[in-house]
């Protein structure tokens, strides 16, 4: 990355030139001071807020700070959510849905995930194989506002099909004066008890001297957050033909709870220097950092049962599609149902800093230049860690008819699951990942404005990046590795590596599961493996993994020793660099037509970009299929050497993005918008990592043990996954807005929007071929999903919003007022090449498109017609407002409906469904690789907060969040209908601000 401090250093020197003619040339007596942007109070905020949605050139929605740092939530994704049509996630990653985040996480504008972020209007981003920011990491308490980019103009950074979310901080020429603020915080969430600590501080002021005006700001902030999450989990359901007489039912394989931990520390630290020579020549230089450092730890237990057609109802009581409803499971053929209970750890750090320089010369009066350098670094490291025992429970007596699932255990069972010595250890899983990308950009732009009764300016500009990404990755990249398994029985040992023997005594500690669901479910104690093991990787991993060992020599076996997934230097094969650099020029003309009845204003323009990519990475095989002492029967598998091929690729493409904005002033009041524009979104790094694993899926059935073992191999296939494609092209989109607008009073507007975004070159897998030869010198096929551009699409829909104070109500009644706003969103996929199979197929992983697209059931069958994932069909918010005096206060309610958040998720998918495929040889037995669409049901959460404000120093404001302990719900799709899934809760969290000015 050499080359990006050069580049830096360049530019630098090329901005000091610049601002060095500028000030040669003879200054201009300096003017009075620009209007000073003053800040207090929620109704000042909201009004601000409307002022620039009113005067923007372009369709934008905005929420101002109503005092600098003092945005209305918790985190910058709490306060996007409040903009009509923007919806957050509720689950920590996006390809983890069975985890839930308290203050949300990714962010969808208009229901798609192209979201563009910036920083003052720069390129921002966090290291994560994206291209935007984490906002949960970026601390509120910097921010003075937050503005939301519908349908971006020319000149705007190219990059968000969505939105454009641009987070804007202060400069020290925003305020007026010396200004010494700052805050104490404090936060109890009623869930764990816990109390969280947060603050913040910050300096302003300016000094006019013989060479100018100077002004400096720095501004830091600091805050902790513990919170728990109880979850309630169902299995999915499956056919079983015996287990109860008369027919067919369908049965989950079991229910379970966990709780998990999320500690987080999240700093921030924010410098602005600025200087003003006079009204011709000014400049600013920023520094903004924002760390975030989390970890989470659970305590899981999961259904492990593997026959689940071997399941029997006792009391059973079904609905009327044969869905058990409530009743008693059990598995008498393998004495119990199986159940695991896991350790989980995972923690990361993360940062994001970033410098910038702008400078604006005025060298005439209707001349500006401007020119503006930016480096930014993101730097992100984790690790993720398990550690699991596994348990016989000997039935399960289960209710599913309520708000959650309800769980019934006697006194036996009760105290069995706390019990060490009726658990065995399992196995281990271990991630590792680490992610610097850091990118050099810079831009220059000419405004002319014209003297002219139509013309008002033309804005001619270039942007020149330079981006390097390096993301390593540990391989495998979920190390999951058995200690002691049932299906080892017998023919690899003959024993479980029970807690009981003394030979396995590894820490362990007894979860009791308090205040579970915050008091309204009761479930029992378990056993879980101590933290101190997940904490204590390798080491830790390899003694457990010694059990294995000695259960292997104690049954006649040689086995090979346990390996920590390869990471860094060891594994270059998981080495994913990128470089990318992009071309920019813009022209936009702006005009109005003032003379006309109804005035016209509006832009006009285009933008060429050119973007050239570089990467290299690899194609890897690994054999996981050992060749048993007594050898194999039925089908040959080949012997291939482990391979690991580097591999480079080159990509460049350019394109056209014109945009036209329009504005009718009806009235003063009244005006209505007509936008038109093409739209771009790169594909994320991550979706642009040459890395390709491929695999050989066999299998078979063993009998016997030792020499006398012997394998029958009945199925054989050889498939692989690209993580990426290096040669995608961006995902593009035609944009059309229609809006009108009537701001009636101050704080006071109706507003209507009418969107269509027309999508092509989505994203999607699609299958190639990739050979290798066998130890015969045989060519091997192997069938590997691959990231294409795949498909085209559409979202369409409508927004509504609403505010307005009561100012003619009497007395203090006038203070109250209403924010609302609508938001519907219909979409559509088609693939390129459609991909449906009435019936699913043995194969499993991304190679069977049919399943990772459309989605198969237990019982074989696809579902198809799938709709974009993260996208709600109807959310809306609402809000009661309060501002009269000193007292400020706000209840604000925001829903989204029921949303799509993946398909084949882990959990929720296998390879032992039911083949009811009448023309397959393998009808009625267990062979079909399914996975269920998993959505996000409708979800709303209770928010408030009031504000009382002693005088022009002194503020207290407390705040609450999930006032109501709402419950988020997940349910997965069956042919039978759709089931729940799991059922989360957070409970409400409290807290008091001290906010001191002067």
């Amino acid at each position: 990355m050499k080359h990006l401090n050069r580049s830096a250093i360049a530019v630098g020197v090329a901005h000091l030139c610049w601002l060095s003619a500028a000030f040669a040339q003879e200054a201009a007596p300096a003017p009075a001071d620009a209007q000073v942007v003053t800040i207090t109070g929620q109704r000042a905020a909201l009004n601000s807020a409307q002022q620039l949605k009113k005067n923007s050139d372009e369709v934008v929605d905005s929420i101002v700070a109503d005092d600098i740092g003092k945005l209305p939530d918790k985190s910058i994704t709490e306060v996007l959510q409040r903009i009509p049509g923007v919806t957050i996630d509720r689950t920590m990653s996006r390809s983890d849905p069975e985890h839930f985040s308290v203050e949300g996480s990714g962010v969808s504008i208009r229901g798609l995930t192209w979201v563009r972020s910036e920083l003052n209007g720069r390129d921002s981003f966090s290291s994560n194989g994206g291209r935007a920011l984490s906002f949960e990491d970026v601390p509120p308490e910097l921010m003075a506002g937050v503005d939301v980019y519908k349908n971006p103009s020319a000149e705007q950074i190219e990059g968000g099909i969505s939105g454009l979310v641009n987070l804007r901080t202060a400069l020290p020429f925003d305020i007026k004066g010396q200004r010494i603020s700052g805050s104490v915080e404090g936060t109890y969430t009623e869930l764990n008890k816990k109390k969280d600590p947060a603050g913040s501080f910050m300096y302003s002021n300016r000094w006019k001297t013989d060479m100018g005006e100077f002004g400096v700001l720095v501004n830091y902030a600091n805050s902790e957050s513990n919170t728990r999450t109880d979850a309630f989990q169902v299995e999915p359901y499956y056919p079983v033909a015996n287990a109860e007489p008369g027919g067919t039912v369908w049965i989950p394989k079991g229910a379970q709870w966990r709780t998990l931990d999320f500690e987080r520390k999240r700093q921030g630290a924010y410098a602005a220097l600025q200087w003003k020579l006079d009204n011709t020549l000014r400049s600013h230089l920023t520094y903004f950092k924002s760390k975030y450092k989390m970890q989470w730890d659970e305590n899981a237990l999961f259904s492990a049962e593997g026959n689940p057609t071997n399941l029997r109802v006792t009391n059973g009581v079904y609905d009327a599609n044969g869905a058990f409803m409530s009743g008693i499971l059990s598995n008498p053929t393998n004495n119990g149902i199986e159940f695991g209970n896991n350790t989980r750890t995972s923690n990361r750090d993360s940062s994001t800093t970033d410098v910038a320089w702008n400078v604006e010369w005025k060298p005439a009066t209707n001349w500006t230049l401007t020119s503006d350098v930016q480096h930014v670094k993101a730097e992100s490291e984790g690790l993720d860690s398990t550690v699991a025992l596994g348990t016989i429970m000997q039935q399960q007596n289960l209710d599913l008819t309520g708000s959650y699932p309800k769980l019934m255990f006697d006194a036996a069972q009760t105290a069995g699951l706390s019990d060490p010595n009726n658990y065995f250890w399992a196995f281990t899983q271990e991630h590792r990942d680490r992610s610097v990308t850091e990118q050099t950009a810079w831009k220059g732009d000419v405004k002319y404005d014209f003297d002219h009764p139509v013309l008002r300016d033309i804005r001619v500009g270039v942007r020149f990046t330079d981006r390097d990404a390096k993301t390593i990755n540990s391989n495998p990249n979920y190390n999951w590795s058995a200690i002691s398994q049932r299906w080892m029985l017998p023919w690899q040992i003959n024993q479980l590596a029970t807690l009981s023997d003394p030979r396995f005594n590894a820490p362990t500690t007894v979860n009791q599961f308090k205040n579970f669901f915050n008091g309204d479910a009761s479930v029992p104690a378990v056993v879980f493996p101590a933290k101190s093991l997940v904490a204590g990787y390798p080491g830790t991993y390899a003694q457990l993994h010694s059990y294995h060992d000695i259960l292997c020599a104690q049954a006649g076996n040689s086995c090979d020793p346990w390996k920590a997934a390869a990471f860094g230097e060891a594994n270059p094969s998981g080495d994913n660099e990128q470089s990318e650099k992009t071309k920019a020029i813009y022209s936009q003309l702006r005009f109005a037509f003032d003379d006309l009845k109804m005035p016209i204003d509006g832009n006009i323009g285009v933008r060429y970009v050119k973007t050239d990519n570089k990467s290299f990475g690899y194609t890897v095989y690994n054999s996981t299929f050992i060749i048993p002492p007594g050898g194999t029967t039925g089908l040959g598998v080949p012997i291939i050497a482990p391979f690991a091929g580097r591999q480079d690729y080159e990509n460049s493409y350019h394109n056209w993005l014109p945009s036209l904005n329009l504005r009718m002033k009806a009235t003063d009041q009244l005006q209505f918008r007509f936008a038109l524009g093409k739209g771009m979104s790169r594909p994320d790094f991550g979706q642009l990592q040459a890395y390709t694993t491929l695999g050989q899926s066999v299998q078979s059935t063993t009998s016997g043990t030792g020499a006398d073992q012997v394998t029958n191999v009945t199925s054989v296939a050889h498939t692989g996954e690209s993580v990426g494609n290096p040669l995608l092209r961006p995902v593009t989109s035609r944009n059309m807005d229609l809006t009108a607008e009537w701001y009636f009073a101050q704080a006071g507007s109706l507003t209507f929007a009418v969107f269509d975004k027309r999508l092509k070159d989505i994203i999607v897998k699609q299958n190639s071929a990739y050979q290798l030869t066998d130890s015969t010198g045989r060519v091997i096929d192997f069938n590997v999903a691959t990231p294409v551009n795949g498909a085209r699409g559409s979202a369409r829909g409508i927004e509504m919003a609403y505010q307005q104070y009561f100012d003619k109500l009497p007395g203090w009644m006038s203070g109250f007022g209403v924010q609302a706003n609508y938001t519907h969103v219909k979409s559509k996929r088609d693939l390129y090449s459609p991909v449906y199979s009435q019936y699913c197929s043995n194969v499993s992983g991304a190679a069977n498109l049919n399943l990772n697209l459309n989605g198969c059931d237990t019982d074989g069958r696809t579902f198809g017609d799938l709709p974009l994932e993260y996208l709600s069909r109807n959310s809306y918010n609402l809000a009661l407002l309060y501002d009269k005096g000193p007292w400020s206060a706000r209840l604000a309610y925001s829903w989204r409906s029921k949303s799509l958040l993946g398909n084949n998720n882990n959990g929720t998918n296998g390879t032992n469904g039911v083949d009811t495929n009448p023309d397959s040889p393998t009808v009625g037995q267990n062979v079909i690789a399914w996975g269920l669409p998993i959505w996000a049901d409708d979800y709303g959460q209770l928010d408030g907060g009031v504000s009382y404000k002693f005088n022009e120093n002194f503020r207290l404001d407390f705040q609450g969040t999930n006032l109501t302990d709402a419950k988020y719900k997940q349910i997965m799709t069956h042919h039978i209908g759709d089931k729940g899934r799991a059922w989360f809760v957070s409970g409400p969290r409290y807290s008091v601000r001290l906010g001191v000015t002067f």
